[in-house]
């Protein structure tokens, strides 16, 4: 076949483009064409020129005539290479590269072996090297940000269709491999013998859907025929008569698979519900129970986040439960719910503006009752508490803060509900009205400083019975204090830190009482009548106080020689002094009546009492105090020799840290006018161990009925001292990081889903199995798993352990009224094997705590996890998960949990 000279033209203009030579370093093949030296002075030949032939020129005048170009197939420069040789078949109208050889065309890259452009055709052909019986180099394609590493292909550059042969490809989080794949254009793949799988072993993958046909719309969907699930290459039962898999790296809406589960209310359906991605900024999840026996539960989530400017999340939940059948007698019925919100400002939005939010509240019950919540360190919390405030700076001088914030505390034992709806607080900065204005201040004059505190409050005080209901106001106590301290400190002797300080409050209330004697009250036996007078009312309270203090070094040296170095003792002795005047203005009196009876006569009591009890902030008090106070603080360290040879110098080690003591004597008291002695502080053991001590010396003694009495215990016939309570307590955390000399970040209290209950960050109570996302072990690359030949040498694992003893002997009980022990650990037995234990023990009620064994297994693309709780106060309970990791696939698990009636 005669080759038109224009193809030549053209083909030298494409490879001129892509800078590629007609011959790499090896010679070109015997069939390799070498253009005629004619060609390069040939021209466009003049009878296909488009001359007009009746036209005739005018002299002086250029008329520029265009030659009509033939319309061209390519639309973008090819450019191509082969590391052994880049060759053209002048016969066949083709183009060879070989080894490591590309075509770039547009977006489009195709990498292989072997490469061959058919210029009759427009299509490219790519398939890898067979070496020694080993196929190498496989064709890699890449289109925009699609990626296919198949055994080979042919592409049209012109349809930009193709077919693949056993493809592979990533897309979504899938892994998709085709025995034949068709591209008909950018929107719709046409696939044949598909897998689909998310392990990350693509050639060898340990579970996979498998189907005959499908539809492939990239970054969409895939559309399949009927599909098989495989579990190592083994079919299984699970197939559907046709697949819908999402493609998106976006959120999307859509169900939300439910549970089977089996427990008290007889089987139920859980956890099942609708997925809306409502925008970029905010979702909601609404998911529901429901049981055999008419139980039922409802939930709603929204996370919300503007990035750079606030995140949150808001969680409801109901739950309505059923125990037994209706007509038994053990029939009974209560609905729980409980409301959580967490809302969280960037800092750097508002630097003087701040809001933020911390709610969990709702049934006092619902962490022991729900169905569904099987947290048992939540269950074992008993205070629910709630914080909604904002904040305000105002930069001027003097600066000003105030803040506006609505507090709540739950007691779940007792049901007993505090709430704070709202409460104000402002102040204005320290002011010094005589500082110099250059300079530093110094003296007693230059120091005198005032502030302004005021703060007001609604506090109500209810029950859970009562809680959203209109009696939670009935008793509502709403108040005001001003406050207006003036302090000032100085040096005595260079050595002797003095300060002194007087503050002036002032009360306001809405609502005061007035109690007076009624002879006729309770069928004329007489009653004490307490009136409640609604309207505005205040008292006005101050006091002074003073404080001399000093801090005083102890050192001993033995020498750089010794193992112990030397000795070095701080101690800050403290003394003051505060004078409290008694405000016995504020208190009334009235007259109780006792009517004679065959033993006494009659009598009359004058009973003082005071209209602000009972108030916001209670009632001033009537009692003048002048005190004074004594504290001793101490710190011993040692400086020990390191056992690092090549260390500079010697490594300090504390032995006492904070040991205090302190007491109180009232001047103006008629009894009892020294206060019990005070001691607490901490001994460090070893590293992350120290022991907190606590303790009460009391010095005086008690009488007969165990009341404290205004003599000295030792003249009692006792010793100095009288211990009265102590308390011990240590928690230790170890791993086998802190071996390795490296920061252990799993050891550093994590924020779970506990802790926002009011409990333990730790895991000393169990973890919770309330849901599993998926992240039971961490992300690792395969390497992680690889050259494990002796794993045992490094063993991860992690010790928690948690000690406190309380001593009482208040009224010679002599008793320790409470001692436990907590402990959790976690032992990684392999790569992909890890085991946990959370227990304790009782010696005060002599018995195990809460003990909970956790086993997880990571099954490459599946994880399996099994939490068995066989003791327990209410909460023994065991629960089984196995599922795939991936989230695209989280709905294919299998999960079973069993839990103790909680309603007993």
């Amino acid at each position: 076949m005669q080759i038109p000279k224009q193809f030549y033209f053209l083909l030298i203009f494409i490879l001129q483009l892509g800078g590629i030579s007609l011959y790499a370093q090896d010679p070109a093949p015997k069939d390799a064409i070498i253009l005629p030296a004619e060609i390069e002075n040939d021209t466009i030949n003049p009878a296909e020129k488009t001359l007009p032939t009746t036209e005739k020129l005018e002299e002086g005048v250029v008329k520029t005539d265009t030659i009509r170009p033939p319309k061209e197939d390519l639309k973008h420069i090819v450019d191509y290479y082969g590391e052994d040789y880049v060759y053209l078949d002048k016969k066949n109208n083709r183009a060879y590269m070989y080894n490591k050889a590309y075509v770039i065309y547009g977006d489009t890259r195709i990498d292989a072996g072997e490469i061959i452009l058919d210029y009759n055709t427009n299509e490219i052909y790519a398939r890898g090297i067979d070496s020694a019986g080993v196929y190498l180099q496989k064709p890699v394609f890449v289109q925009g940000m699609n990626k296919v590493e198949p055994d080979s292909l042919r592409f049209n550059n012109v349809t930009e269709k193709a077919i693949v042969y056993n493809s592979r490809t990533q897309q979504s989080g899938f892994n998709v491999i085709a025995e034949i794949t068709k591209k008909q254009n950018d929107s719709v793949i046409f696939l044949k013998n598909v897998k689909f799988t998310t392990s990350e072993n693509i050639d060898d993958p340990d579970y996979y859907f498998f189907t005959r046909r499908a539809k492939f719309v990239p970054n969409r969907k895939i559309v399949t025929g009927l599909t098989n699930m495989y579990i190592a290459d083994v079919p299984t039962p699970i197939a559907l008569p046709f697949g819908y898999f999402p493609l998106t790296e976006d959120r999307a809406s859509g169900f939300i698979l439910p549970s089977y589960g089996d427990n008290n209310n007889g089987f139920s359906l859980q956890n099942g519900g609708y997925y809306f991605n409502l925008s970029d900024y905010i979702d909601l999840t609404l998911i529901g129970d429901y049981a055999t026996n008419g139980s039922y539960a409802l939930r709603g989530e929204t996370n919300y986040a503007l990035r750079y400017k606030f995140s949150g999340n808001l969680s409801l939940r109901y739950e309505n439960n059923i125990t037994s059948e209706r007509g038994f007698d053990d029939f009974s019925q209560s609905s729980i719910y409980n409301i959580r919100w967490s809302h969280t400002q960037d800092a750097k939005v508002n630097p003087s503006s701040r809001f933020s939010a911390n709610v969990n509240l709702g049934s006092s019950k619902y962490f022991q009752e729900s169905q569904n919540e099987t947290n048992n360190a939540s269950a074992l919390v008993n205070t629910l508490s709630s914080s909604i405030s904002y904040s305000k700076t105002f930069d001027i001088e003097p600066q000003v803060n105030i803040s506006l914030a609505a507090t709540h505390s739950q007691n779940t034992q007792t049901e007993a509900i505090n709430m704070s709806l709202p409460n104000f607080n402002g102040s204005i900065a320290r002011i010094y009205p005589f500082a110099p204005k250059v300079g530093t201040k110094q003296g007693i004059i230059d120091n005198i400083n005032v502030q302004y505190n005021v703060t007001a409050e609604n506090r109500i005080s209810t029950v859970d019975s009562l809680f959203f209901k209109p009696e939670m106001f009935n008793s509502a106590q709403i108040g005001a204090r001003h406050s207006i301290p003036v302090s000032t400190n100085f040096k005595i002797l260079d050595y002797l830190s003095a300060s002194m300080s007087t503050s002036y409050q002032e009360t306001w209330v809405l609502k005061t009482i007035n109690r007076r004697y009624d002879y006729l009250a309770d069928d004329n036996a007489g009653a004490v009548i307490e009136d409640t007078i609604p309207g505005f009312d205040s008292y006005r309270t101050y006091n002074f106080s003073t404080s001399l203090g000093t801090t005083v070094y102890g050192t001993f040296n033995r020498g750089e020689d010794k193992k112990i170095q030397g000795l070095r003792h701080v101690m800050r002795p403290s003394i003051s002094y505060s004078i409290n005047p008694a405000f016995d203005q504020y208190y009334d009196e009235y007259e109780v009546y006792t009517p004679a009876t065959a033993d006494e006569a009659a009598s009359t009591e004058i009973v003082e009492y005071s209209r602000f009890e009972n108030t916001l902030y209670g009632a001033p008090g009537k009692t003048f105090t002048s005190s004074i106070g004594l504290s001793l603080s101490n710190t011993l360290e040692a400086k020990v020799r390191s056992k690092d040879s090549t260390a500079t110098e010697a490594k300090k080690v504390t032995i006492l840290n904070n040991l205090n003591f302190a007491t109180a004597y009232n001047v103006a008291g008629d009894s009892l006018k020294l206060s019990p002695l005070t001691i607490s502080g901490s001994i460090p053991l070893v590293d992350k161990l120290d022991i907190n001590l606590r303790g009460t010396l009391n010095p005086y003694a008690l009488d007969n009925n165990n009341t404290t009495i205004d003599v000295w215990n030792i003249e009692n016939g006792g010793s100095l001292f009288r211990l009265t309570d102590a308390n011990i307590s240590l928690n230790y955390s170890f791993s086998s990081k802190d071996l390795e000399g490296a920061n252990n970040k799993d050891q550093e209290q994590i924020d779970n889903d506990t802790f926002r209950n009011g409990g333990r960050q730790d895991d000393l109570f169990g973890e919770s199995t309330s849901r599993i996302d998926g992240s039971i072990f961490e992300d690792k690359d395969e390497s992680d798993y690889e050259n494990k030949e002796f794993y045992n040498f490094s063993i991860p694992w992690d010790f928690r352990l948690a000690y406190t003893m309380t001593y009482s002997n208040n009224q010679r009980q002599d008793e320790i009224s409470s001692q436990s022990l907590m402990f959790s650990s976690n032992l990684d037995l392999s790569p992909r094997w890890r085991v946990g234990v959370s227990s304790g023990y009782d010696f005060k009620n002599k018995g195990v705590t809460l003990t909970q064994f956790r086993f997880q297994r990571d099954l490459e693309s599946w994880q399996m996890s099994f939490n068995w709780t066989p003791i327990g106060s209410i909460n023994t309970s065991w629960y089984f998960f196995i599922g795939i990791k991936s989230s695209i696939l989280s709905d294919i698990k299998y999960d079973k949990r069993r839990v103790s009636d909680r309603s007993l």
